[in-house]
């Protein structure tokens, strides 16, 4: 398919004078849904339908999310309205499409706008596809119809004609006093046939990028090339800014490997002066920051740039590749905030799970991967490479939206039944519903926060198919979603408007900007939290110096659990520990229910337990012989 248990990372805390050890929460791994740190939560917020659902729609194609505003983009929609809030009640124009703009105020979400192009098509002409991406910053938004067909060039020109179709455009759209209205008609400096500007847009503030996946100069600088059509499917980029309300194109981007087929501005992203662009399409084998660019062995492994601005002039600042490249990986969905960039491969293939973890078995094909990398004054280097904690075959996991140090990604193919949030994830009875994972940084060091669900999952929804992410608000969509429902939380129970679709807002409580959230360990005392705790009937529980294994599918696997069949909850009593094994006896409670954890520490054990991995783990019958397995709760390292 070609188109963001839990884990968490808890900061240094004191313990207590003199000795301090502080934990770091590594892996919360859910048990049936169950486990949960109270002291971080996720929630569904909203269920979001457009005003006007129709059938194949796909109301959630795009998603994006400023402060207290979303928009969602349903690319074919059909009404032959234009401007802002016309007449959404006829299906004269089939794909034209259509972008819905909703607010919040307190928890409450309603819709604001209905926004179509101003220059949609008369009945029957075919679909522009408006509103196939769309990108907000304030109070201003931009929308891709990649299918108008407009000859004009440039800024605010003639919208009327159809003589270059499939060239694409772009619109901007600016609010004042809750009221939407139309300020810029964005067209390519150098229009052409079947180019599909605004397949792609980004924006920050006064900056604007627009990418045309198939535009086709050999190019391979800035600025330079723009008239030969020599490198079908090349791609290209264009940077337009504002000043006052002036829009004008600023820069015109090119891969510095530019070759045909590379679909370069298939995927844009723009933070400040930092533009990044994917070609999901590039070829060449390297791996890294900065690479050979020069051959072309591993075709569509994908590339991502990254381009800088000084002054009003702009340059190619990095070429980043997959520190596992490898042909038909599809490396190119792209993301940025700060010094951060983001990229996606949705058709990488390891099985691995979570974070760095073994990436050279390819056995999971298209599972799916994303790759952080990082800055430093100019110079960028890999920081993480993410997989979903469930890892399966066609998950396509690699769709990303970063914002500070929360990442999201969507994986549009997951297939698990799942509801929610941080349900159960090893039931894939529900091919292509879709899932969204978050992630958050403590410094250098990533953890998945959460994994998210529709709350009203089925096949083929593809939730995760568009994420995006401010500060603690995170959008899914999901374009396949079949519900009547119009507007804000309506009826999600019925199937019968296919590929409708959906978008789904989460609201995380708990964090602040540069925060996670707190968890204490207290010298001589107890450390308590609460979770939700799983273990076998009758079975004991107990934390562990060390790393927990097993040799049953339990077991404890590269820091990720596979769970047995569990049938019983139980509140998790911690007593009194020996020197190495922490050992409890877990008492019943009802199903669902939540449980206390209190982990005593001995006074004088700190010095010599930092440095060191405390497991939580659970024998399957009574510890004379019983079978050790790795927990649902938690797995905490000790540092000073």
């Amino acid at each position: 398919m070609i188109l963001g248990g839990a884990s968490l990372v808890v900061p240094d805390l004191s313990l207590g004078a003199p000795d301090k050890v502080a934990a770091e929460l590594h892996t919360v791994d859910a048990c049936d849904a169950r486990d949960s740190l109270t002291a971080v939560a996720i929630a569904q917020q909203a269920y979001l339908k457009a005003s006007n659902t129709e059938t194949f729609d796909v109301f959630g194609w795009s998603v994006s999310v400023s402060g207290d505003t979303v928009v969602v983009g349903a690319q074919w929609e059909a009404s032959q309205a234009t401007g802002v809030d016309g007449d959404q009640s006829d299906n004269l124009s089939s794909g034209a499409g259509a972008v819905y703009v909703f607010v919040r105020n307190g928890a409450a979400w309603a819709q604001q706008a209905y926004i179509k192009a101003s220059n949609t098509e008369p009945p029957f002409f075919g679909g522009d596809e408006f509103g196939a991406c769309v990108a907000l910053s304030g109070d201003t938004l931009v929308v891709g119809a990649p299918i108008e067909g407009s000859k004009s060039k440039g800024v605010n020109g003639d919208e009327d004609n159809n003589f270059a179709l499939a060239s694409g455009a772009a619109y901007v759209f600016v609010r004042k006093n809750g009221s939407w209205s139309q300020q810029a008609y964005l067209k390519a400096s150098n229009t052409d046939v079947g180019d599909e500007f605004g397949g792609a847009v980004a924006i920050c503030g006064d900056t604007i990028v627009v990418g045309a996946v198939r535009e086709q100069s050999y190019s391979t600088a800035v600025g330079r090339g723009k008239d030969d059509n020599s490198a079908s499917g090349a791609g290209a980029a264009y940077v337009f800014v504002r000043n006052g309300t002036t829009w004008s194109q600023q820069a015109y981007l090119k891969a510095s490997n530019s070759e045909v087929i590379d679909f370069f501005g298939g995927s844009v992203a723009v933070s400040g002066d930092t533009v990044l662009v994917g070609a999901a399409g590039e070829d060449s084998s390297a791996t890294g920051v900065n690479g050979d660019q020069s051959d072309n062995s591993a075709v569509d492994s994908g590339a991502a740039y990254v381009f800088v601005r000084d002054g009003t002039t702009w340059r190619q600042q990095a070429y980043l590749k997959a520190s596992n490249t490898d042909a038909k990986d599809f490396f190119g969905s792209v993301s940025v905030s700060g010094d951060t960039a983001v990229v996606g491969a949705w058709s990488e293939d390891s099985n691995a799970t979570g974070v760095d973890g073994n990436q050279s078995d390819n056995s999971a094909e298209d599972s799916g991967a994303s790759y952080v990398f990082v800055r430093n004054g100019t110079t960028w280097s890999q920081q993480a490479y993410l997989k979903a904690s469930n890892a399966n075959a066609d998950d396509s996991f690699g769709i990303p939206a970063i914002s500070g140090d929360i990442l999201v990604v969507g994986a549009l193919g997951e297939d698990s039944r799942a509801v929610g949030v941080n349900g159960s994830q090893r039931n894939n009875g529900g091919h292509d519903a879709g899932a969204a994972y978050v992630y958050v940084r403590d410094g250098t060091t990533w953890g998945q926060l959460a994994y998210l669900k529709a709350s009203n999952t089925n096949v083929k929804d593809l939730f995760g198919g568009r994420v995006a992410v401010s500060g603690g608000t995170v959008v899914a969509g999901a374009y396949g979603e079949s519900s009547s429902a119009t507007g804000v939380d309506g009826d999600q129970t019925d199937n019968s408007f296919a590929s409708a679709g959906a978008a789904y807002v989460f609201e995380m409580s708990g964090l602040s900007e540069n925060d996670a959230p707190s968890l204490s360990l207290a010298s001589g005392g107890q450390q308590v939290m609460t979770l939700d705790g799983c273990a076998t009937r009758a079975g004991w529980s107990y934390w562990i110096l060390g790393s927990v294994t097993g040799t049953s599918p339990g077991q404890d696997v590269g820091g990720v659990h596979v769970p047995i069949n569990l049938d019983e909850y139980f509140q998790l009593t911690l007593t009194q520990p020996d020197p190495t094994v922490f050992r409890n006896f877990a008492g019943q409670l009802d199903p669902f229910g939540t449980g206390t954890a209190a982990l005593v520490i001995p006074a004088g054990m700190e010095p010599s337990l930092a440095g060191t991995t405390l497991s939580h783990a659970y024998l399957a019958g009574p510890p004379s012989g019983g079978i050790e397995f790795s927990s649902n709760a938690v797995s905490v390292l000790l540092r000073p």
